[in-house]
């Protein structure tokens, strides 16, 4: 049995008929337990990257306007798979961060562009625009031509201090 039939029955995923290869559709309540599986029990041991997805204004498009795509990689039988949890604009879907630790700075990069919450994750924060950015500038609602005066500068200290004492480094105040 693969892996998609697996998720089908256990996780009540459905294929992406948009896809052309493998994608299916998972709810955000089972996204959890079907990333755990994937990783535990599929060996899809690398989180390739999380993708947002802003259909807005989509001829024919029923769904939510938001999807978050996980790029999945299995590298033992170089075999790829993509989950896609379907968001409506506020609600938010569980952090993956725990499982994969890489998707702490990913799942921040999403929320930064496009404005989508990660139920427990411990910092989402801004990452790649001004910490005093208003707005999520991929959204296709956001005003392209619009202007922004920055005059902080966020130097991420918080995050420095945390890595360093998890390092065995101490942190000493000048």
């Amino acid at each position: 049995m693969d892996e998609i039939s697996v998720l089908q029955e256990k996780f009540g995923a459905e294929q992406d008929a948009r896809a052309v290869d493998k994608c299916v559709i998972i709810a955000a309540e089972k996204l959890t337990d079907a990333v755990k599986f994937l990783k535990e029990e599929a060996s899809f041991d690398v989180l390739i990257d999380i993708v947002g997805v802003d259909y807005l204004g989509m001829e024919n498009h029923n769904a939510p306007r938001f999807a978050v795509i996980y790029c999945l990689k299995n590298t033992k039988n170089m075999v790829r798979l993509r989950l896609k949890v379907q968001v409506d604009e506020g609600k938010k879907i569980p952090t993956i961060s725990k499982i994969y630790p890489i998707a702490d700075w990913q799942e921040r990069e999403v929320w930064d562009q496009y404005g989508i919450s990660f139920e427990g994750h411990h910092n989402l924060k801004r990452l790649l625009n001004h910490v005093d950015f208003e707005g999520h500038p991929l959204r296709k609602d956001y005003p392209a031509k619009k202007r922004q005066w920055l005059s902080e500068n966020d130097k991420m200290l918080d995050q420095l201090e945390e890595r360093l004492e998890t390092l065995g480094y101490k942190v000493v105040e000048a």
